[in-house]
């Protein structure tokens, strides 16, 4: 179901290093430390360990995890956490991902079918975005694209001589509006005529349809349009084509949930550099994008990808898909290095099945 973002070789190397004693102390270390967030010591983990070890042969254990990247000491003497690295063997290698339990899956079924009730793609998403937050109490994020919205119609209101403002309205009732630039002197029937033109063709039509058509018929000469007409419809294709971030939408939910569990001030000072990281958008658009090409659920943890390399945060994220099968955006959520991986992966799944079964009704 979950899919790497690192070579696997640095956690085949470091199984292969572990008996079976290394990897129960491993294990609850990092249950541990995803349950608290606090290191923990020799002592505390020959009273909860299932084997029978003295708190010297722990340590013994504890320095050879240290040896090979998995466990780190944040202070002299203090107990140990797992570094990222360890994290990543634990997800990949040890870990055993749960099933959902049947109220959470009634839960997620009802919270995103029920926002899909005659409401829009964009508000089915953001609410499937903010249940996932409560649930996991992290940051729900989405990734979608905005060309995939099918249009109704199109208008074109003057704005400046040379400014006028394109109103696109689409099937699902979004409204967007975008301001192009228009030749000066531009007469008012311009307009109007390539509206009639771009509404004749549009109906039930993606951006990307639309644009593809429009631009065939006017190499071809097959559009009976004046030069001033051609020229507000070919600008208007090329700016609604956009640069990638405008095709792109990013909906975030839930930070409030990133500030309910900070155990010190460098703890707060992690979720501000992820909130600056979400403020920029680019770079989120940019990571949720690379997990486009995932079949399953996408795991990047801490400084795996650039982003997050300063906040410590991770991600979890799955694709979701559109009536015809293809992948057209991300769901999941952002949070500390910390999270409950083996609830929230099915959790982010199963939600991302649920919104690409509404998108295909």
């Amino acid at each position: 179901m979950a899919s790497h973002d690192v070579p696997i070789g640095a956690t085949q190397v470091s199984l292969a290093a572990l008996n079976e004693r290394s990897r129960e102390i491993f294990r609850s270390i990092v249950e541990s430390y995803l349950t608290t967030g606090e290191p923990v010591g020799s002592r505390n983990l020959s009273r909860i360990l299932p084997i029978a070890l003295s708190p010297a042969s722990v340590r013994n254990v504890m320095s050879d995890l240290e040896q090979l990247g998995l466990i780190f000491a944040p202070h002299t003497s203090a107990g140990r956490l797992p570094t990222e690295l360890g994290l990543r063997f634990f997800v990949d290698a040890l870990m055993q991902v749960g099933d959902l339990t049947e109220t959470d899956r009634r839960s997620i079924e009802a919270q995103v079918a029920g926002a899909g009730t005659n409401k829009s793609v964009e508000t089915v998403l953001t609410e499937a975005s903010q249940m996932l937050s409560g649930l996991t109490r992290s940051a729900g994020v989405v990734l979608t694209a905005k060309h995939n919205v099918r249009l109704k119609h199109i208008e074109f209101v003057r704005l400046e001589p040379e400014r006028a403002l394109a109103v696109l309205v689409a099937e699902d009732g979004q409204v967007e509006n975008r301001v192009l630039n228009v030749p000066a002197g531009l007469p008012p029937s311009a307009l109007t005529e390539a509206a009639n033109f771009l509404n004749a063709h549009l109906r039930g039509k993606t951006l990307n349809e639309l644009r593809s058509e429009i631009e065939n018929a006017l190499v071809k000469g097959q559009a009976e349009l004046d030069q001033l007409t051609q020229k507000v419809i070919s600008t208007g294709l090329a700016s609604w084509s956009g640069g990638e971030s405008d095709e792109r939408q990013l909906i975030v939910r839930g930070h409030s949930n990133l500030l309910d569990d900070l155990h010190a001030l460098e703890d707060l000072e992690r979720v501000r550099s992820l909130f600056d990281a979400l403020e920029t958008k680019r770079g989120v658009i940019d990571l949720l994008g690379r997990a486009e090409r995932a079949d399953g659920v996408r795991i990047f943890i801490g400084s795996e990808n650039k982003l997050f390399s300063l906040s410590g945060s991770s991600t979890i994220v799955a694709p979701y898909r559109d009536g015809e099968g293809r992948i057209v955006g991300v769901i999941g959520v952002i949070g500390p290095t910390r999270l409950n991986y083996a609830r929230i992966i099915p959790m982010v799944d199963y939600t991302a099945r649920v919104v690409s079964r509404l998108l295909t009704t």
